[in-house]
């Protein structure tokens, strides 16, 4: 079973579905449902987060899209939405804050404003 993810003319990723696996039949998969559909079609792998396959395979691009993702041809890989102006890309596809969270046990919310980890009271 593979996945695949169709794209607005921004490569905004606007549905994710369920289909037919890339070896079944002699079939380009992304070209059928990417015609089916009226939209440009991507292959995306559910195993795979932050460039990193969960059962050890090959990651396939960067992360398994989600609504709202982009899709950067530049890289083969979809991006999820930045959380902050001042968090960056890194080679991972993950986005990374300005300053490390802290790891101290407790729970942390990103304060844009003074570019900073505020910890969230009662934890």
């Amino acid at each position: 079973m593979a996945h695949y993810a169709f794209l607005d003319k921004n490569n905004i990723v606007t549905q994710v579905i369920t289909g037919r696996d890339e070896g079944d039949g002699d079939t380009d998969w992304e070209q059928w449902y990417g015609d089916f559909h009226g939209q440009v079609c991507k292959r995306t792998s559910y195993n795979t987060t932050g460039n990193t396959h969960k059962s050890g395979g090959t990651p396939y691009r960067g992360n398994y899209a989600g609504i709202g993702y982009t899709y950067r041809a530049d890289i083969d890989a979809f991006v999820p939405p930045q959380p902050f102006p001042s968090w960056t890309l890194d080679a991972n596809v993950v986005w990374q804050p300005p300053v490390a969270v802290p790891s101290d046990g407790n729970m942390y919310n990103w304060n844009e404003d003074s570019q900073s980890w505020e910890v969230i009271s009662g934890t």
